[in-house]
């Protein structure tokens, strides 16, 4: 399931977080890829420990907790800290698939999570650079996305996927992954979709009782399947 989350971050987050990456020390990706991604990827990164990554990350994770969108869609129970990519001059990032398990070595004991989802919140709107490209492989074919800025794609973990050459311009993202309280991609798109039928019906019908026993259902279900 690819969900479109839009404006998780308002226009002065937003305004804080280019004014700050414009001027960021970016590293070689390739330091935090694995053994076959790093064969593919030619891109700049802040590195993990650069205290602006901590920084704004908090700020992105602050943003998350108050949007209602990602946390139907996403359901998460461990969210990696997020890290900052910037693609530029030709850079790009070959197709690939992420990681199954990461560790958040910023904590101690560095405990596994698994990559459940895969997350890209935009910096830079799409008329900013050309290419640059999220292009994510599915069932369905091929999906290209590149998003406003402030806006953020979720994709399942397991997707292959690559970011299309920059030909002009910069683009500048954060990247980063989740292990969700339900683990099948299956389950969470009929949570996802029952609880925005539930949120649209209390908008137009508030205290219709079939409202209760729809609630009833959605919470059985998140029972039955989550891994907690």
């Amino acid at each position: 399931m690819l969900v479109h989350v839009p404006d998780v971050l308002d226009a002065s987050e937003l305004a804080l977080c280019r004014e700050q990456l414009a001027n960021a020390e970016w590293k070689d990706g390739k330091k935090t890829a694995g053994y076959q991604s790093a064969q593919v990827k030619h891109n700049g990164q802040l590195a993990e420990d650069d205290p602006l990554a901590h920084e704004l990350g908090k700020l992105i994770l602050d943003a998350l907790a108050r949007n209602p969108t990602f946390f139907a869609a996403a359901l998460p129970r461990t969210i990696f800290p997020p890290l900052f990519n910037r693609y530029t001059g030709g850079e790009h990032f070959g197709m690939h698939v992420d990681n199954a398990i990461r560790y958040d070595r910023s904590r101690q004991p560095a405990l596994p999570m698994r990559t459940d989802l895969s997350v890209t919140l935009f910096f830079a709107d799409p008329d900013e650079y050309d290419g640059g490209e999220l292009v994510i492989e599915d069932s369905y074919g091929a999906h290209r996305v590149k998003l406003p800025a402030g806006d953020l794609i979720l994709y399942p973990g397991s997707s292959l996927h690559k970011v299309t050459p920059v030909t002009r311009g910069a683009r500048t993202a954060s990247f980063f992954w989740l292990q969700s309280l339900v683990r099948s991609d299956a389950q969470r798109r009929q949570l996802f979709e029952l609880d925005v039928a539930i949120q649209s019906l209390t908008a137009r019908v508030a205290g219709a009782p079939e409202l209760v026993s729809l609630t009833g259902v959605y919470h059985n279900l998140l029972r039955a399947w989550s891994n907690v």
